[in-house]
């Protein structure tokens, strides 16, 4: 039987870079990560992608995966569903558990990717060791899902209080360095352990 592969389409090139390095720890050894100029043009975009989808081989799987940013995350995700049905693909949330084969899934990172550095500490202390290892026992930071006032804005002040990208944060070696150490089972973000899920299904061939 054919290796599972995964097409990702992602909204910008430091969410590339972090799920380049994850995907292989999460069981995903052959996959193709394609990034768009932002959210907006995902989105756009997004209709006329899916139906090139189509076709898909029986051993592919289709991951879109978007920041929730201030939008309503059940809202974000009905769109991205109804995308995926306009053009004729099964989604993992709508499949039979025993007729259907699902084709693409959508995910959410709430808010945004920086959530789920903060989900996984060591891996952040790791790539800057400067960080103090208290940050997740902060009230503030408990939940990495539910930070306020913007994650990459509240990361990158976390990262400048000790000494990092005083000129401003770079997202992209950031998610380079901080997913090298990710370890996927020991992060604590909501939304990541959703994405870990589906990546599990797909790696175990349980679909």
């Amino acid at each position: 039987m054919s290796e599972a592969h995964l097409e990702v389409l992602v909204e910008e090139p430091s969410a590339e870079a972090a799920l380049a390095l994850l995907l292989p720890k999460c069981g995903i050894g052959s996959f193709s990560i394609h990034a768009f100029q932002g959210k907006l043009d995902l989105l756009r975009k997004l209709p006329g992608r899916l139906k090139g989808y189509k076709w898909l081989p029986p051993t592919h799987r289709l991951l879109v995966l978007v920041d929730r940013d201030d939008e309503n995350c059940l809202k974000l995700k009905a769109t991205l569903e109804q995308h995926a049905q306009g053009a004729g693909l099964v989604t993992r949330s709508t499949a039979s558990a025993h007729a259907d084969r699902w084709v693409v899934v959508n995910r959410i990172a709430v808010e945004e990717l920086e959530a789920w550095f903060f989900g996984d500490w060591k891996a952040v202390r790791a790539a800057y060791p400067r960080l103090p290892a208290t940050i997740p026992a902060q009230q503030e930071y408990r939940d990495p899902d539910a930070i306020r006032g913007g994650t990459w804005e509240r990361f990158e002040g976390v990262l400048q209080a000790s000494g990092y990208y005083p000129s401003g944060l770079q997202k992209k070696d950031v998610a380079r360095r901080v997913a090298e150490h990710m370890v996927p089972l020991r992060n604590t973000s909501a939304s990541f352990r959703c994405l870990r899920e589906a990546l599990e299904e797909i790696s175990t061939g349980s679909l």
